[in-house]
């Protein structure tokens, strides 16, 4: 009874841990993410240069979806915002994998549409992990 007991009580800590990427993996990744996107520390350091089509990503972990100051976001992504909706490891991870069908998810509308063109196929915890680390 005792083992079964601790069993359970293991199963949250094992689900958790099973999510977690590999921050160095992410940070090596970024290279495919950084045509469109820089990472730009609270402090205004550069942690690492790139394009500007897409948001800085600097803090975007525990961050309001849709909400870097004067970045036009598309429609779809600023509604999950206002919703409420805020960046965490797993939404993260989920949204760089397909970011219209998260949407369409996050905001219950079946015709939301995403500007961010590129799916994140392999290693999407590995990159929130490195976001993760970021903001740590």
């Amino acid at each position: 009874m005792k083992t079964l007991v601790l069993a359970f009580c293991a199963l949250p800590l094992l689900a958790s841990t099973a999510y977690a990427g590999d921050a160095d993996k992410g940070a090596s990744d970024f290279k495919k993410c950084k045509a469109c996107h820089s990472i730009t520390a609270a402090d205004g350091t550069v942690i690492q240069k790139g394009g500007k089509t897409g948001p800085d990503l600097g803090g975007v972990i525990g961050r309001q979806v849709g909400s870097v100051e004067d970045f036009r976001y598309g429609n779809s992504i600023v509604a999950a915002g206002e919703a409420g909706a805020v960046w965490d490891e797993e939404s993260f991870a989920a949204y760089i994998q397909d970011p219209k069908a998260w949407l369409i998810e996050a905001t219950g509308d079946k015709g939301a549409k995403t500007k961010m063109t590129y799916k994140h196929k392999k290693g999407a915890e590995d990159m929130a992990a490195y976001f993760a680390s970021l903001s740590n």
